[in-house]
């Protein structure tokens, strides 16, 4: 096994990807709990049963998504990149396809499921690596940077300490409660283990955050340890196979092919980013390529397949990731770690209840304190560089999302290159790129 998760090369071992793997699972494990409340449409107390997916069923569907996910990414692609139903395209799913389209969820499943058999054809082709390969190196640092700022600020916001402001937007948050107070001492924690050069820190400070949290109160006491009596799948599997063969008719319009185009987007440009934002932080980037991307790929594309018949929006790959790159994983012996947790949460379902946001947001902001120090890469004296690379790292956490800020980037590229009589060296991808980007920000956005 060591052989083949080379594990000699790489300069890994068995505990360092056990830490990596089981600092991953918790760093991304709220998934398990938030996505049946978005998808379930909890927020929206006065809407009728019949709109809402089922909770359990969404329940099982994530963690089972989520496990397929990362052990085909750990097996196949043999990177420590762990895969699950990706948040802002479930927030897409429930609240834009459901309330605002109006299209039932069963049919927005199927949408889903397109998405991922599309994926799987252009990866097949190669065009998904063709495209990530014809990425510039800085475009791609900027791309690892601004992932780093835009997690960073996710953890800000779980803890508390940044909040929504009527007048500037966002502001920082009221300071004595006790889930920013939590955050604060796990940040200061884990600073304190990282700085000792504690090999796992990022891990051991969830864990001591999570501890400190029980014993003050500020995180609840599990109900329970184990529960074999898990939830039924039968409200949500298969659903999205439903309307292929019995109402194909009502799958031809226009805001089911946007539904579909949507997903497909968001889904290749988010997990592109990172793709390549973890590898670099891992050093696996050799000659500005990923080894083995049609691999990666393909995992991704597999899970959303595999999610939809379950039950649940898009399967992506987790930035999150990089808390596990950060606690020594190297391999995708890590990844099939984090999946088997996957697998064993749906029985110990109860003890996911310590692992709260507040316990996860010191990870989440040390994480992108490791992820921008790729900025250090990119010659900042070439404003042509420069431009495009900023607008890539600054419109991700000013946007929150991923694609927006890849986006916006990779339109600037090929002006400022052109303006600077550079236009030969761009690739013909990303011209063909900065016209789809062009496009999207028109029709879709």
């Amino acid at each position: 096994m060591k052989k083949y998760f080379q594990f000699e090369e790489l300069g890994t071992n068995y505990r360092r990807e056990i830490i990596g793997g089981l600092t991953t699972f918790l760093a991304m494990a709220y998934i398990l709990v938030v996505n049946p409340l978005t998808l379930t449409l909890e927020s929206v107390p006065d809407l009728d049963d019949a709109l809402r997916m089922d909770y359990g069923a969404v329940f099982m569907a994530t963690a089972l998504a989520a496990a397929i996910g990362c052990l085909v990414m750990g097996i196949l692609a043999k990177y420590p990149i762990a895969l699950a139903p990706g948040m802002g395209l479930n927030a897409f799913f429930a609240y834009t396809v459901i309330l605002t389209y109006g299209i039932p969820w069963q049919t927005a499943l199927t949408g889903v499921l397109f998405s991922g058999l599309i994926f799987i054809l252009i990866t097949l082709t190669g065009l998904r690596e063709l495209i990530i390969n014809a990425i510039p190196a800085e475009l791609k640092y900027a791309v690892g940077a601004g992932i780093g700022l835009y997690i960073t600020f996710i953890g800000f916001q779980n803890a508390g300490i940044i909040v929504g402001n009527p007048d500037t937007l966002v502001g920082l948050g009221d300071l004595s409660t006790g889930s920013a107070l939590l955050a604060i001492f796990g940040l200061v924690v884990t600073v304190i283990f990282m700085v000792r050069g504690v090999q796992g820190g990022i891990f051991f400070g969830i864990l001591i955050a999570a501890i400190v949290g029980m014993i003050f109160g500020v995180v609840n006491l599990p109900s329970a340890i184990v529960d074999f009596n898990v939830p039924s799948m039968a409200p949500t599997f298969g659903v999205a196979l439903e309307p292929i063969f019995n109402d194909f008719g009502s799958l031809m319009n226009i805001q089911f092919l946007v539904v579909v185009l949507t997903f497909l987007f968001v889904d290749f440009f988010d997990t592109a980013g990172t793709l390549v934002a973890v590898a670099n932080q891992a050093g696996l980037m050799k000659d500005n390529k990923l080894p083995r991307a049609g691999k990666a790929l393909m995992a991704d594309s597999i899970a959303t397949v595999s999610g939809a018949i379950f039950g649940t929006s898009t399967t992506t790959s987790y930035i999150e990731s990089t808390s596990g790159v950060a606690a020594g994983a190297r391999s995708g012996f890590a990844a099939v770690v984090t999946g088997l947790l996957f697998l064993v949460s749906i029985f110990f379902y109860p003890l996911l209840e310590v692992i709260t946001s507040a316990v996860t947001a010191p990870a989440l902001i040390i994480v992108g304190v490791l992820m921008v120090s790729a900025l250090g890469k990119i010659d900042w004296t070439r404003f042509e560089i420069a431009v495009p690379a900023f607008l890539t790292m600054i419109a991700m956490p000013l946007g929150y999302s991923i694609a927006t800020g890849i986006a916006i980037g990779f339109i600037f590229y090929p002006i400022t290159m052109i303006v600077a009589g550079k236009g030969k060296q761009v690739h013909p991808i990303m011209y063909g790129l900065f016209v789809i980007f062009i496009l999207y920000f028109i029709f879709i956005a």
